[in-house]
């Protein structure tokens, strides 16, 4: 027997003195309400409605018994309020800065569809979780990387060498790429293939190193898919393999699977993750 909903059903009742308008004002027919408030009296032992005379009443036990089920029917509300609550609030979550405005949005409209309600930030706030930088060879998002440039890309740095007569082209890292496992592997294949040290620039922000290779033969080092929103030519590497790798990190564990598990496909395009 479901004590709380049979509990409901003989408050309901008792209220209005009637089956027939109790059981409306629970949303169940007549004939459950009755059924649920005959199975409480067989759990208790005792009637606790008089179904003698034509107008409905409290019998002494259920005179004495009608406030502990009004108690626990309104608990059982109660607490289905807070589950409903805690359900809603909102978790949240810092993402790069890197990761355009409207992806964000369809990430956070698919978040509700799957009962999370993000609340999404570009920058940690010390609270909620993170998708963070990490080793590709332990992310769960790998997001392919290469150079690109306002007409054909390199394909490979060893042509980026000097030589006499003609200029150099700088590449320019940008900050979300100051990370020893991309910064670090281009840097040594610079300086292995006879690059400038100078050749190789950490950028202050995105938007300056999209400027300086938008208006000059220099090169970013960028996603396939940043460089589709910039309107650049972009290519991989073709003498080493770069990638950012991405974890949730930092919340409750149950909820960082759920966002693993559940959100794979829109973190990972907000991320640039190739489709």
């Amino acid at each position: 027997m479901d004590l709380v909903a049979a509990s409901r059903a003989f408050v309901a009742v008792a209220r209005h003195g009637s089956f027939t308008v109790g059981a409306a004002a629970i949303r169940v027919p007549q004939s459950v309400a009755s059924r649920r408030v005959a199975a409480l009296e067989s759990h208790l032992g005792g009637d606790l409605l008089d179904r003698t005379s034509r107008v409905l009443t409290l019998t002494e036990f259920g005179a004495d018994l009608l406030p502990a089920a009004r108690r626990l029917a309104d608990l059982a509300d109660a607490l289905e309020h807070d589950a409903e609550r805690a359900r809603r609030r909102p978790f949240r979550l810092a993402v790069p800065a890197i990761c355009p405005p409207r992806e964000l949005a369809l990430l956070a409209a698919e978040a509700r569809e799957q009962g999370l309600h993000l609340e999404l930030s570009t920058a940690a706030t010390g609270e909620g979780a993170a998708i963070a930088p990490v080793p590709p060879d332990v992310a769960t998002w790998s997001v392919p990387l290469g150079l690109a440039a306002m007409r054909e890309p390199v394909t490979h740095v060893e042509n980026l060498k000097h030589r006499a007569g003609t200029g150099f082209r700088t590449i320019w890292i940008q900050p979300e790429d100051d990370v020893p496992h991309v910064r670090d592997r281009l840097t040594r294949l610079g300086a292995s293939v006879g690059l400038r040290p100078a050749q190789i620039v950490l950028a202050t922000s995105l938007v300056s190193a999209a400027a300086e290779v938008l208006s000059t033969e220099d090169l970013l080092l960028c996603s396939a898919a940043q460089a589709t929103d910039l309107g650049l030519r972009w290519g991989p590497i073709g003498e080493l393999t770069l990638a950012r790798g991405y974890d949730a990190i930092a919340g409750p564990r149950a909820t960082l699977d759920r966002v693993r598990r559940l959100l794979r496909g829109p973190v990972g395009r907000a991320l640039g993750v190739p489709s």
